[in-house]
C-alpha cells in the first residue's frame, strides 16, 4: 500500500491555518495538529512527563499530575536555554506520535500536518509539501481581536513580532493560499486537494 503524501500547514497566528485544515478535513484528508497533540502528549505521555519534570524539577506538574503549563511558561519565558531543552524532550515525543498516526493512515492519497513552527519540506522532516496561508497583517489583527475581544491591539502585535516573519515563512512554502478576503479561500483548497490526489496516483 502506498504511503500518503504528508503536507503540511503553517502560517501566522489569525492567518486561517485552522479553516483551511478544516476544510481538508472535510474533504477527506487526516489531519494532525501537532500543537494539539503536543500538550495532549504533556499531560498523557509518561516519558514525556517524566523528561519533563527530569528538565524543570517536579514544579511542573501539581498534585494531582496535570502539567503545569502557566509556571513552566514562566520559566522558560527568560530563559531560552531552558526553553531550548524543554523543546528538546517535547519534539521527539511529538515526531514519535506522528510517526505512528501517519502510519495509522493507510489508502489515503494524503494526510496533513498543521503546526505553527515548520521547515521546509525535506529539512530534516518526512513532509512532502509546505503550505502556507497567508494574510495582510491587519487582517490578521482584525480576525484575532475578534476571536479574542480581551486582548489589546498591542498584545496582538506583541504576538505576531514574536513569530517567525511572513518573509521568513513564505520561504518554506511550495504553496501559498491567500486568505486575505479579497479572494475566495475554498477554490484555492479544493485545486490543491485535486492536485495532491493526482501526485499520489502518478
Amino acid at each position: 500500500m502506498k504511503p500518503p503524501l504528508q503536507i503540511g500547514v503553517t502560517g501566522g497566528i489569525g492567518s486561517g491555518k485552522s479553516i483551511v485544515c478544516q476544510v481538508f478535513q472535510s474533504l477527506g484528508a487526516p489531519v494532525y495538529e501537532a500543537d494539539e497533540r503536543a500538550k495532549w502528549l504533556t499531560e498523557h505521555d509518561p516519558i514525556l512527563k517524566a523528561d519533563i519534570r527530569r528538565v524543570l524539577g517536579p514544579d511542573a506538574y501539581d498534585a494531582l499530575g496535570h502539567y503545569n503549563r502557566a509556571w513552566v511558561a514562566s520559566q522558560v519565558f527568560a530563559n531560552p536555554e531552558l526553553l531550548t531543552a524543554l523543546n528538546g524532550v517535547i519534539h521527539p515525543r511529538v515526531f514519535t506520535d506522528t510517526t505512528a498516526w501517519v502510519t495509522q493512515q493507510t489508502g489515503k492519497p494524503y494526510v496533513i500536518k498543521e503546526a505553527a513552527l515548520m521547515k521546509a519540506a525535506g529539512d530534516n522532516n518526512s513532509l512532502d509539501k509546505v503550505i502556507v496561508v497567508n494574510a495582510p497583517l491587519d487582517v490578521r489583527i482584525e480576525r484575532i481581536r475578534k476571536r479574542d475581544p480581551h486582548r489589546s491591539e498591542a498584545e496582538i502585535r506583541n504576538i505576531i513580532a514574536r513569530q517567525i516573519s511572513d518573509e521568513e515563512r513564505l520561504k518554506l512554502a511550495d504553496y501559498v493560499l491567500d486568505n486575505d478576503e479579497s479572494q475566495l479561500l475554498l477554490p484555492q483548497i479544493v485545486r490543491l486537494h485535486e492536485d495532491f490526489l493526482r501526485q499520489w496516483a502518478n
